[in-house]
């Protein structure tokens, strides 16, 4: 059972990162994160490499799943700088929680509440610890998100084997890209010439195939042949 947000250990564990962002950040640079971003949310002007050591480095020792998703949990919920949304997602990478089943509606509601690539890109790379972790489980749930009303969810599906290479589930990749062809969404057409241009690293003739015998937008198209 995941331990609540109000949990001690997991209250400590967010005042620690919190006040490490803050003693890390830059106000000269918060201005420009922010713009580049589109963000309403402010930044803090740290890097995101530094939010990603920042956030080991405060969690280094906990093992238990269930206080790095509590934590978690909380970072996202009140924060009040983009940072420590971050920091939110990367205590879902961390060795304890990557690829928990019980991380799944966590990454659902931030992909929801947060509505950025930023946020949905990294945490296409949790879904992929999920497929390595629990592979059938994890394809229904990424079919599933396919075809979501909201188009951030399907961007996940269609992301979700990112830097898998030889461990991609070609059929489950095809089943994420089938629904959404047709869409004129730019986020949804960029993910899908993305996931397409990373496959080709490891199956270009796949990918050759998959660019020949589908209706691609251009934009599409063109990022899934760029390397090849």
């Amino acid at each position: 059972m995941t331990a609540a947000p109000s949990d001690p250990r997991a209250a400590a564990l967010v005042a620690r990162i919190r006040s490490d962002l803050a003693a890390s950040g830059d106000p000269a640079k918060a201005p420009a994160q922010q713009s580049y971003m589109k963000s309403a949310m402010p930044f803090l002007g740290v890097s995101v490499p530094d939010v990603r050591r920042i956030t080991r480095t405060a969690a280094a020792g906990e093992q238990d799943a269930a206080i790095l998703l509590a934590a978690a949990s909380l970072l996202w919920a009140d924060a009040g700088y983009r940072e420590q949304r971050y920091a939110a997602v990367q205590l879902l990478a961390l060795r304890p929680s990557a690829g928990d089943p019980r991380t799944v509606p966590l990454i659902e509601h931030m992909v929801r509440t947060g509505r950025w690539w930023d946020f949905t890109d990294e945490l296409a790379h949790r879904v992929a610890d999920l497929l390595d972790a629990r592979p059938a489980e994890t394809a229904r749930l990424v079919r599933a998100w396919s075809v979501d009303d909201e188009f951030w969810i399907r961007r996940l599906a269609i992301l979700s084997q990112l830097t898998r290479r030889d461990r991609v589930d070609a059929d489950l990749l095809a089943d994420a890209l089938a629904p959404n062809l047709q869409d004129r969404e730019f986020f949804i057409r960029k993910a899908i010439g993305w996931a397409l241009r990373d496959y080709a690293r490891v199956a270009p003739d796949w990918v050759r195939e998959y660019v020949a015998t589908h209706e691609l937008s251009p934009l599409s198209r063109r990022e899934a042949l760029k390397h090849l």
